[in-house]
């Protein structure tokens, strides 16, 4: 056993790919990710632990157990086939702001104590907006600067929360916190929010991701909504009101990803929507909705990276990512279509598939606890994401109508990346045990039940039915082509329009103000001008002439008086 924090090998990695180039640069970028994951299977156990001490505190960069060692090995498979997809890319910024990235996640969920936590936290802020500036746009430019407010905001609150925790309690240690924590557990919980992205507090991801590089977007859609879920499994496990905040995750995004345009912006509220059933079963807290809430992180992980690697390779070689300007790119781009179609089955949770066997332990999760109207509004979340990201991503991209572009397929490293995590989803689907073998509580429960499938199949058949026919009905949303805001609207549209019109208003009553001081002051003059004292205002009734001529006469008296000596 070898007790090293596994974020360092990334760092070195990082490193080492800003000094080189072309062969010795791609093979430490997929190096890093294989080398560390090697790491943490032969040389890791639960029960590791790094610990020094830092002015009185005692700091802990390495604290392993099942629960943090699944989400190593995630970030490491995540970081790989991310890794083969942005081979082709020669910009050193962005390999190297990916790497940082990857390692602070890792760092993060090896931590033993808040403070390290908050390090690797705004870490993760500071490495990943490269990934969204380095498009070199400028609605790129605006969406990071937006990012990065929210990211370091949710920072400071977790700062904020540890100091307080650290007060009350004289402890800095990561383990569950709990909102009888006070004032520093609801600092906390809102700190995890932000980078979970919370009802009104998720625009950063809807915002930002889209606006990414066509290998960022893979990148980003790994990590930072991971490691909050992880966050939250660890420190909020069983807290109800994730319930309510999971289901609503889980529900509102399908009403914009069904009408939006941007196919990279639909899966953006799709993976909003998959993170609300994690949530849902972190609040739950039971055995069973706990595991179910971090292997559904480990499939979405997989599948949600598939989806955006296909949407980027569409991206990459048509440079347009709009659904209502595409269409009938199966021509073109045959493995891509297929690849995709693997991960839309998968998010949708089609039985071998991987999203089957880790949704269906939060919605089992939903019933054992008595959950009835959760789990029907999380079965209508499901019938949701199958319509949205299950059919609309791979129809209106590459069937729906022919829009005469033909291109090539995509990249071969392209597709290697895709293909491995294609088959890492039907591998899942397919033999969930291996999966579940690595879930940090025990795991009673097998997926493959002749109801749970039936009852899926049907769900999922209704579900498609009624894509057909509002499509025949000509009653499916179009694609809006324009920028749809939802929550961000009250900062980028309200509050800018609201600071406008006060700077206007505030313009107005000074020009007001002035007016009317200066009209009083003129009465005034005109006032005085007609009264009989105007005849003393001596700057205006008397001649300049006479004025000198009695200056310099009193002036001479003066001086004869200085003069005889009767001044003194």
């Amino acid at each position: 056993m070898i007790e090293l924090p596994p974020f360092l090998l990334y760092y070195a990695a990082a490193l080492a790919v800003a000094f080189t180039r072309g062969l010795q640069r791609q093979v430490i970028l997929l190096a890093a990710p294989v080398v560390t994951g090697l790491f943490l299977w032969l040389f890791i156990s639960p029960g590791s632990e790094v610990t020094f001490s830092v002015m009185s505190f005692e700091l802990t960069l390495l604290r392993v157990d099942k629960l943090s060692l699944l989400f190593g090995y995630l970030f490491c498979i995540a970081s790989f086939f991310a890794g083969i997809f942005s081979l082709h890319v020669e910009d050193t910024k962005q390999h190297v702001a990916g790497l940082v990235y990857a390692g602070s996640a890792l760092g993060a969920v090896f931590s033993g104590d808040l403070i390290s936590l908050f390090i690797f936290w705004e870490l993760l802020a500071i490495s990943s907006v490269f990934l969204i500036w380095a498009r070199g746009t400028e609605r790129a430019l605006k969406a990071g600067m937006r990012y990065l407010v929210y990211q370091v905001l949710s920072g400071v609150l977790l700062l904020a929360g540890a100091l307080i925790y650290v007060s009350n309690t004289g402890s800095l240690a990561f383990n569950h916190i709990g909102l009888d924590a006070g004032l520093a557990g609801w600092l906390i919980l809102i700190a995890f929010g932000i980078k979970s992205a919370f009802p009104f507090l998720h625009t950063w991801l809807t915002d930002g991701y889209p606006e990414a590089t066509v290998t960022g977007t893979v990148i980003l859609s790994a990590f930072t909504t991971k490691v909050a879920v992880y966050s939250l499994a660890r420190g909020f496990a069983g807290e109800e009101i994730l319930i309510y905040i999971g289901v609503t995750m889980a529900c509102f995004p399908i009403f914009y990803a069904v009408i939006e345009n941007d196919l990279r912006k639909v899966l953006a509220y799709s993976l909003i929507n998959q993170v609300g059933f994690m949530v849902t079963g972190i609040g739950i807290g039971t055995a069973l909705a706990l595991n179910g809430a971090v292997a559904h992180a480990f499939s979405d992980v997989i599948f949600k990276g598939l989806l955006f690697m296909s949407m980027g390779a569409v991206l990459y070689r048509v440079n347009n990512i709009n659904g209502s300007d595409l269409g009938g790119l199966y021509k073109s781009m045959p493995k891509t279509t297929l690849l995709c179609i693997v991960g839309a089955l998968s998010i949708s949770a089609f039985p071998l598939f991987s999203g089957f066997v880790s949704k269906s332990m939060v919605m089992t999760a939903l019933m054992e606890e008595q959950h009835g109207y959760f789990w029907l509004l999380m079965l209508f979340a499901s019938a949701g994401v199958f319509h949205h990201a299950g059919i609309k991503i791979p129809y209106f991209a590459f069937f729906h109508h022919d829009s005469g572009i033909r291109t090539e397929e995509a990249p071969p490293n392209m597709l290697v990346a895709m293909a491995v995590a294609a088959a890492l989803c039907v591998f899942i689907g397919s033999q969930p045990q291996f999966l579940y073998a690595l879930l940090p509580w025990e795991v009673d429960y097998w997926p493959y039940d002749v109801t749970h499938v039936l009852a899926q199949m049907q769900l999922l058949f209704f579900s498609a039915l009624a894509f057909v026919w509002l499509n025949k009905q000509g009653l499916y949303p179009p694609e809006l082509r324009s920028v749809n805001l939802d929550a961000e609207w009250f900062y980028r549209r309200l509050l800018p329009a609201g600071a406008q019109r006060t700077v206007r208003l505030l313009s107005d009553a000074q020009r007001s103000i002035v007016t009317t001081i200066t009209t009083r002051v003129q009465g005034l003059q005109k006032e005085f001008d007609k009264s009989p004292m105007s005849k003393y205002y001596l700057a205006e009734s008397w001649p300049t002439g006479s004025m000198v001529f009695w200056i310099s006469a009193i002036l001479g008296i003066f001086l004869l008086l200085d003069l005889f000596g009767l001044g003194r």
